[in-house]
């Protein structure tokens, strides 16, 4: 498996963790919770598609590594409760969870004037409010444990504010104040907080938020090969491997030709 490939000198390192992956049915969230496993975790897989999830854990189990798939809608807190509730009752998991990796969301392309307010309400309730319902929740267990990993992938256009993806980019823009205001009130418990920012990535994202060859393709094959999910979980992954002592914050990753935004 490459997954499995890439960690070989890491195998491991996770092993005896716990960690919960949103968006796990595709992209960032499928790649990270196929490293993390292959580095030992027991993985919890989080999103709506079940049969997608099925198939993940089934990869998982495959090749040794252990996983649960719960699939839950997390813009919805009940749902977000339950998947934490499911996560604490599964015994193969330790009846506990050490890492949660806040990576579902959505895109929406165009500006604040040309984007499609219909769509407004759904993205700030995955983007920005169900993130922080989860983090929230996370946060408040890891703090009574005093260890943990919260890691909120948010997006270069949350920090270089560009105005094609405006509205997009303030849903990342809050999740980046919420997880450093987080940071700064539960560091001193043992927990970690950090905020991955991707570049442009290789993903179901961008058909699901709108972009096409003519709103997007052509604009950005000038910064040459774009990103693989694969690099984003490298990153998670290196993140939650530091030592305990050492919290990076925040990262930024791009495609080395990115130059905007």
């Amino acid at each position: 498996m490459k997954n499995a490939s890439l960690s070989q000198n890491n195998q491991g390192l996770l092993s005896g963790k716990t960690a919960i992956v949103t968006g796990a049915s595709s992209g960032i969230g499928r790649s990270t919770a196929l490293l993390l496993a292959a580095d030992g975790a027991a993985v919890v897989a989080a999103a709506r598609r079940e049969e997608r999830l099925k198939e993940l854990v089934a990869e998982i189990e495959s090749k040794g590594g252990t996983a649960l798939a719960v699939a839950v809608d997390v813009s919805v807190p009940a749902d977000i409760d339950l998947l934490l509730q499911k996560t604490l009752a599964w015994k193969d998991g330790g009846n506990k969870y050490d890492t949660v990796v806040v990576n579902a969301g959505r895109g929406l392309a165009g500006s604040l004037l040309t984007s499609d307010p219909k769509q407004w309400q759904e993205v700030y309730d995955l983007n920005v409010l169900g993130a922080a319902h989860l983090m929230r929740q996370a946060a408040l267990y890891m703090v009574a444990r005093k260890a943990g990993d919260i890691v909120a992938i948010g997006s270069v256009v949350g920090r270089q504010i560009s105005p094609f993806s405006s509205f997009y980019g303030s849903t990342k823009f809050a999740l980046a104040a919420l997880a450093e205001g987080l940071r700064r009130e539960i560091c001193g418990q043992g927990v970690r907080v950090s905020l991955v920012m991707p570049g442009i990535v290789t993903s179901e994202f961008q058909a699901v938020a709108g972009y096409n060859q003519e709103n997007f393709g052509k604009d950005v094959a000038k910064f040459g090969p774009l990103l693989e999910p694969q690099a984003i979980a490298e990153g998670i992954r290196w993140l939650l491997t530091l030592p305990p002592q050492v919290n990076v914050s925040e990262i930024m990753i791009r495609p080395t030709g990115q130059n905007y935004p």
